[in-house]
Formats: C-alpha cells, sequence, structure tokens
C-alpha cells in the first residue's frame, strides 16, 4: 500500500539521495533554488527572535539566492545556510535535514517533490502501532471486486 512505501526508511534514504543529487546539480550550475521544508524538523544557530519564529508556517519557503546560494552547503543528510531574517536582518545559519525538503522550486516551479514521511528518530507510524493498515486491507480483500487491483503473483 502507498502509507507503507512513504513511510519506509529506504523510501525515504531515496529520496534524500535524490534530494541531494538534485541540490549538488544545481550548486555546480550556480542555479538559485528555493526549498519548501517542514520548520519544525529546521534548526537555526543562533536561535530567532520569537517575533520572527512565530511568523513562520508548518511548510516554509526558503529561497536560496545571492549570499544564501553562496554559503549554502551539504553537510552529511543535511542543508546548511546562512540568512537574514526581519526587518533586523538578522543573521543565523539554517539547518534542514534532507528528507524534511518537500519541493525544490525554480522560478515558481516545483523540480523535485518528496512524499517520504520524515520523522526524527524513525518511530513506528500509528497506523501500524493500532493495526489500521490490516484493518483497511482486511476490509480492501472482502469484496471480491477488488480482485483485479491484486497483482498476480
Amino acid at each position: 500500500m502507498l502509507i507503507n512505501i512513504l513511510n519506509d526508511e529506504k523510501f525515504v534514504d531515496l529520496m534524500q539521495r535524490h534530494v541531494e543529487e538534485l541540490m549538488l546539480y544545481l550548486f555546480e550550475h550556480d542555479q538559485s533554488f528555493g526549498i519548501l521544508c517542514k520548520i519544525e524538523h529546521l534548526s537555526f544557530e543562533p536561535e530567532l527572535p520569537e517575533h520572527i519564529t512565530e511568523s513562520f508556517r508548518p511548510m516554509t519557503l526558503f529561497y536560496l539566492a545571492g549570499y544564501t546560494f553562496d554559503s549554502a552547503r551539504i553537510d552529511g543528510n543535511r542543508l546548511i545556510f546562512e540568512a537574514g531574517f526581519g526587518p533586523e536582518n538578522i543573521g543565523s545559519f539554517v539547518t534542514v535535514p534532507l528528507p524534511s525538503i518537500m519541493q525544490i522550486i525554480i522560478d515558481e516551479t516545483p523540480i523535485f517533490i518528496n512524499h517520504a514521511v520524515y520523522k526524527e528518530g524513525e518511530e513506528e507510524t500509528e497506523a501500524a502501532d493500532d493495526g489500521g493498515i490490516e484493518n483497511s486491507m482486511a476490509a480492501f480483500l472482502s469484496n471480491p471486486e477488488n480482485e483485479k487491483f491484486l497483482k498476480k503473483k
């Protein structure tokens, strides 16, 4: 099922490698780009004042251009770049785990979309804990009309 694939650690690793290779390609070709990422997984050094962080949405777009692009680098499984925030242009190093990057955007067009489910620590999914996936599959299989959707071995 789709949810099993999206939660699979190997699929998350595949998406991470893909996003890394794509960003390296963009860096090599000096192409500015935006990243849409889950703010909950990011870290800022130094930490930003609350009046700035409270304006971030759960999915936030960062555009890497100019100095921000020049400061960007991939370190292990993280993208790190320096950016200025707020009217005061407060500088901070932003650390983004690669699997938390949901889109890469050039000229307002997504060129990469990540559907993998990234969780820090890779804990088990709730659906697996309560048997939801098994119950859903049992309901699906109980209808004989759904046999046509099953992969033949």
